[in-house]
């Protein structure tokens, strides 16, 4: 065989291999399909607009986000040092405690969309916690992805400044 003839069977070989089940080729995803499952919350640091770094959740945030396949998502994350109610009724509780707990919550659920070209994810707001996002669109560019975690960043959070979340792919 002349080296012609072997370097075309070796790229034929290695083009079928590619494309085999199986393969790092064959098994490339979408961003949506790499997004898609459960991711619980790792941190979540606001930047002011005067640069001052701030965690609104605390050290450890703890809280979960559901972006399903049918393009549904919920996300819930709080400041597990945030104070309990005094009375042990939520109905009951004082204005001290309802603002502590308001500012360190974050709940809110509707459906989502992603923008491959531009590696963002839309966040279609139908309702949650802070009644003044319903029906909005939060935008959250991917700073970071990988198979078991995601960074992305928020450039217009309602807390001023700009956000950055970091999730570990719930097992």
């Amino acid at each position: 065989m002349n080296r012609r003839h072997i370097l075309s069977l070796s790229v034929i070989t290695a083009l079928g291999l590619a494309l085999l089940p199986g393969s790092a080729f064959a098994q490339q995803k979408s961003l949506k399909e790499q997004l898609t499952g459960s991711w619980t919350s790792v941190s979540a640091d606001n930047v002011a607009p005067d640069g001052t770094k701030r965690q609104l959740m605390g050290v450890n945030p703890k809280g979960l986000m559901i972006l399903d396949a049918s393009g549904r998502f919920a996300l819930v994350q709080v400041d597990p040092a945030r104070p309990k109610f005094a009375s042990n009724n939520r109905l009951e509780g004082t204005p001290e405690e309802n603002k502590a707990v308001v500012q360190r919550t974050v709940a809110q659920f509707g459906t989502w969309s992603v923008n491959e070209a531009d590696k963002t994810v839309v966040l279609h707001i139908e309702g949650g916690m802070y009644p003044n996002q319903a029906g909005t669109d939060g935008k959250r560019s991917i700073v970071n992805l990988t198979a078991d975690e995601l960074k992305w960043a928020n450039p217009q959070p309602a807390s001023d400044g700009k956000t950055e979340n970091v999730y570990k792919r719930a097992k």
